[in-house]
């Protein structure tokens, strides 16, 4: 049976160009939920990004970003 200590010891002899390979993998296996949470701390430093713009201007960034989905994400596709 494989031990924590085991797999440390293999990961030791893992060349330095491939550590960041190996890291990715290893956050691969993780569950999801933890991913989830790193993304919405990613998410939540945006906060107050839009701050600094006029209402108008945050209305039209608004109303192009919602016509952009719209057209791109509401259509049909044939597969």
């Amino acid at each position: 049976m494989l031990t924590l200590n085991t797999i440390i010891k293999e990961m030791k002899d893992v060349p330095i160009d491939r550590l960041e390979e190996l890291y990715e993998f290893v956050h691969s296996l993780t569950p999801k939920t933890k991913q989830t949470e790193t993304l919405r701390k990613k998410n939540l430093s945006f906060g107050g990004s839009f701050n600094d713009m006029t209402k108008k201007d945050y209305t039209d960034y608004s109303n192009h970003t919602k016509k952009s989905r719209i057209k791109l994400f509401d259509r049909n596709v044939d597969l």
